[in-house]
């Protein structure tokens, strides 16, 4: 029984599926209609509601080394990675200043952010990773190209004026401690001078001899002796070179703190350099001071250049998936129409 009862099910099975087939069959206009009108108004959507999007690409080398060297000694870079130095491309001062530069008077930083893909291989063997790609997307394909370089641009300046900003505030922070030591150094060794001074005007600069040979001969045992009647005091002598010595030290003091304060001058001229550029974008910070370190460690091998296609989107694909949906979007209209109300 139960043998025949399985071979009743498949055939009740087959029949179904093939009612099903018949149906889609006798249908077969409208799903093929209902395919076409979707994928044509997904192809008229992408073609002209989507706006396209293009990318220009960045290829830029770091090189950056561990000490930047000025005017005032070596400055130990605080960033010691290439990786670290690339993310600050989408830093917000990089993007505020790309902003104006483009003109965009409604886009915040946020979106402007989102338009930037920062590419940074995987590095492999411990090899120093130097070379990353950025690209950039605009919706038109020249617009791509200048916020590319527009991009670069501000992120070298942002290079050279982080690495001084930091030398700058490191460099005046040192010499102010610097003096403020040698103020004291100053001051205490004026006060010994001034002591040595005093000292010495009290101290004979020669000894009687006669005194001491009077004294000689009032002692027994004492044989002949060949006497000069004055000779140098040798505490005079070195409480004299004691003055000498402490004169040289307030020169040499003196002489460094001159040139630390005019050294404190030139770094808070380049400070206010620096408060000029980010008020008013006038960048003239680098001088004899302070070189470039971006103009020899950060390049781009060759230019932007004009995307000749767009990335997205893709208007082949999206005619594809909507001709797919629609089909089973039609399949599904025949199905519940003939078996669900047509049962009722």
């Amino acid at each position: 029984m139960d043998e025949i009862h399985n071979t009743e099910q498949m055939m009740t099975d087959e029949i179904d599926l093939r009612e099903l087939f018949m149906v889609f069959w006798k249908k077969k206009i409208l799903i093929i209609c209902i395919t076409l009108i979707s994928a044509i108004l997904t192809g008229v959507i992408s073609v002209f509601f989507i706006k396209p999007v293009y990318h220009s690409r960045l290829n830029i080398i770091i090189n950056m080394p561990e000490k930047y060297l000025t005017k005032y000694g070596e400055y130990t870079l605080p960033i010691t990675s290439n990786e670290q130095y690339i993310n600050l491309i989408t830093s917000s001062e990089i993007l505020a200043h790309t902003i104006l530069d483009m003109g965009y008077e409604d886009m915040t930083i946020e979106a402007l952010r989102d338009r930037i893909t920062v590419d940074i291989p995987e590095t492999k063997n411990n090899v120093k990773q130097n070379s990353f790609f950025i690209k950039v997307a605009s919706d038109n394909p020249q617009e791509a190209k200048e916020l590319a370089q527009a991009l670069f641009n501000n992120y070298y300046e942002f290079i050279d004026l982080m690495t001084v900003e930091g030398a700058v505030d490191y460099y005046i922070n040192k010499y102010s401690v610097d003096l403020a030591s040698l103020e004291v150094t100053l001051n205490t060794t004026k006060e010994t001078l001034a002591k040595n001074e005093a000292l010495l005007a009290q101290t004979p600069q020669t000894i009687n001899q006669k005194e001491a040979m009077s004294e000689l001969y009032n002692n027994p045992g004492v044989s002949d002796y060949v006497i000069l009647e004055n000779i140098i005091n040798p505490n005079y002598t070195k409480i004299e070179s004691n003055i000498i010595e402490n004169k040289q030290t307030i020169n040499n003091i003196e002489n460094n703190m001159a040139v630390y304060n005019q050294y404190l001058d030139e770094l808070n001229a380049v400070k206010e350099k620096i408060a000029d550029y980010k008020s008013n974008g006038n960048w003239d910070v680098l001088n004899d001071e302070f070189k470039s370190i971006a103009k020899t460690n950060i390049y781009l091998p060759s230019e932007p250049i004009v995307p000749s296609r767009k990335s997205s989107p893709n208007n082949m694909r999206n005619v594809l998936i909507g001709a797919v949906l629609g089909g089973m979007v039609a399949v599904v209209v025949v199905f519940i129409k003939e078996f669900w109300f047509t049962s009722k």
